[in-house]
């Protein structure tokens, strides 16, 4: 699990920093705001610790440009600034948690697992439903909707469906489709992967003015909408 730490005291980043490691947490410092969104663009990494008052960009400027792109991930302030009027201020920038200097590194610790298991969570709830335009797949029913209308399908159909639905844009050779669907070798004398492209458009394109199912020709199939 990486984290990306924004703080500016060095003797508290260094052992904040030992202490989540020694607690299998990866963790990157860094001592200005700057730095923090340049090191964000450059990699991945599953939660913030934002100082507020740190050089350069400061935390809440830090927060609030994270948040115009990543909705998402976890972040959690640490600061000295304890008014209400100082925590409203970041809760506002859409901070998800807000802890006052000097603190016990377990009480954040306890925090920042709260916020991983919810996270995990929303994420576990999130897959079980692909949604591309106006079609919904739920995975666990093997359920499939659109425009709120359910669409029967066979196994297979279901199957071939789910597999382009969760590679949106991503071309699929017959050969592929065959191997990953029908789980043996594709036979050049048979055509039934597009016998099956075709039941599926009718199924799923038909009376519908967007299409999402589609050829690549010379390579292949792909779900994606495109009027």
């Amino acid at each position: 699990m990486r984290i990306l730490l924004l703080e500016d005291d060095l003797i508290l980043s260094a052992e904040l920093s030992k202490f989540l490691e020694d607690n299998n947490f990866e963790v990157k410092r860094v001592y200005d705001g700057n730095l923090f969104l340049s090191e964000v663009k450059q990699n991945n990494y599953e939660l913030f610790l934002l100082d507020i008052n740190v050089p350069k960009t400061n935390g809440l400027e830090v927060c609030e440009k994270i948040r115009e792109e990543d909705k998402n991930t976890p972040i959690i302030m640490i600061s000295a600034y304890g008014d209400l009027s100082d925590k409203k201020d970041a809760f506002n920038r859409l901070a998800d948690d807000y802890l006052v200097k000097p603190f016990q590194f377990e009480e954040l610790l306890m925090r920042m697992n709260s916020l991983i298991r919810r996270r995990s969570s929303d994420k576990n709830v999130s897959a079980k439903v692909i949604t591309i335009e106006d079609l919904k797949i739920n995975k666990t029913e093997q359920k499939v909707f659109r425009k709120g209308k359910e669409i029967i399908l066979t196994v297979k159909e279901f199957q071939l469906l789910l597999l382009l639905a969760e590679n949106p844009g991503k071309t699929f050779s017959k050969q592929q489709i065959s191997e990953m669907v029908w789980q043996h070798n594709f036979n050049t004398n048979t055509n039934t992967v597009e016998v099956y492209i075709n039941f599926l458009r009718k199924k799923i394109d038909k009376g519908f003015d967007v299409k999402l199912i589609h050829t690549r020709s010379g390579f292949g199939y792909f779900l994606n909408p495109q009027k």
